[in-house]
């Protein structure tokens, strides 16, 4: 029988699952991934009961241990990456080669599993550029340490001292590797600055062209839709596009089955996302990819087709065909 304190403990608990989740899958850059890690730090935590007073003792306690747990999951395992981390880009001849394992990639996450429901419109902000594809990517870069000082520090805006107890170091070496994470992502010329608010108007009407220009696979308006130098990946593949013309002619040439595809709406990493349904032979539409958009000064600046559906559609609660 579960008693009264075992029943508010869980409730608390649940309390910071989404919060945990999104630092988790900053650290780890899988969906599935943060998931298992949040879990495994509920059922840690449960065992560590004596080691905290009162709620703020919790939120410490859950996040020393997921940091832990995102740590021992990230020894030895080489960064997720995005196709244009992995080669030059391609041409739309080339054809689609192996499939690269799940393992390779920065996977996508809806935002409802990480971006807070009730937050400030400046807090809101920041979580969903934090969770971006790009910023995703550029995180792979830094050392799990420095990932462990960074996010905390830049995107929790957590103490410098505050992140020394998180880590057990001194609040020196805590600003030493963030100077040194911050510099890998200037680097790569990677910030978080808003690229789009996804709500407002400007940003409604682009997303409304998009679904009517896909949807009845008009190129011409599709095209005009991207920045020139727009690129256009499919994971799990590693052949990526860069440029409108090259896009153009994929969608022309190998990828012609996508027309008379319908979409449906959602968000993912912070991001306008669809799920895409291409034509069945026998009527009605399959499952086909998850499209992830990037847009940058009012035009497209990268859309992200995430192929594997059998493994993205459920978790966006997507079914798995659309009947006509």
């Amino acid at each position: 029988m579960v008693t009264t304190e075992a029943a508010d403990l869980t409730a608390q608990l649940e309390d910071y699952r989404r919060e945990l989740t999104g630092y988790c899958y900053r650290m780890l850059g899988s969906a599935f991934e943060a998931e298992d890690a949040v879990q495994e730090t509920m059922l840690r935590a449960w065992r560590g009961l004596e080691r905290f007073e009162g709620r703020a003792g919790l939120r410490s306690l859950l996040y020393r241990i997921a940091t832990n747990v995102c740590l021992d999951l990230l020894g030895g395992c080489a960064r997720r990456a995005r196709a244009m981390d992995l080669r030059p880009a391609g041409t739309a001849d080339q054809p689609l080669l192996e499939a690269l394992s799940a393992e390779t990639w920065i996977e996508p996450i809806p935002d409802s599993l990480v971006v807070p429901s009730a937050a400030d419109p400046a807090e809101m902000t920041l979580a969903r550029e934090s969770i971006r594809l790009a910023f995703m990517a550029a995180l792979q870069h830094l050392p799990p340490k420095q990932r462990a000082v960074l996010i905390p520090r830049d995107v929790l805006r957590w103490h410098a001292d505050e992140v020394a107890r998180l880590l057990d170091t001194s609040v020196a070496s805590v600003n030493s590797a963030l100077q040194r994470a911050r510099a890998t992502l200037e680097a790569r010329q990677v910030r978080m600055d808003e690229v789009s608010a996804a709500g407002d108007a400007e940003a409604a009407r682009l997303l409304a062209r998009y679904v009517d220009a896909f949807e009845s696979y008009d190129m011409d308006a599709f095209t005009a839709l991207l920045h020139q130098d727009a690129t256009f990946s499919m994971p799990p593949y590693d052949l990526w596009l860069q440029t409108h013309q090259d896009i153009r002619r994929w969608c022309l040439g190998q990828g012609i089955g996508c027309r008379g595809s319908r979409l449906t709406a959602t968000f993912a990493n912070g991001s306008p996302a669809f799920g895409q349904y291409k034509p069945a032979p026998g009527g009605g539409f399959e499952a086909w990819s998850l499209q992830v958009l990037e847009i940058d000064s009012g035009r497209i600046s990268g859309i992200t087709f995430f192929l594997d559906t059998a493994r993205w559609f459920p978790l966006f609660g997507f079914p798995s065909r659309l009947e006509p």
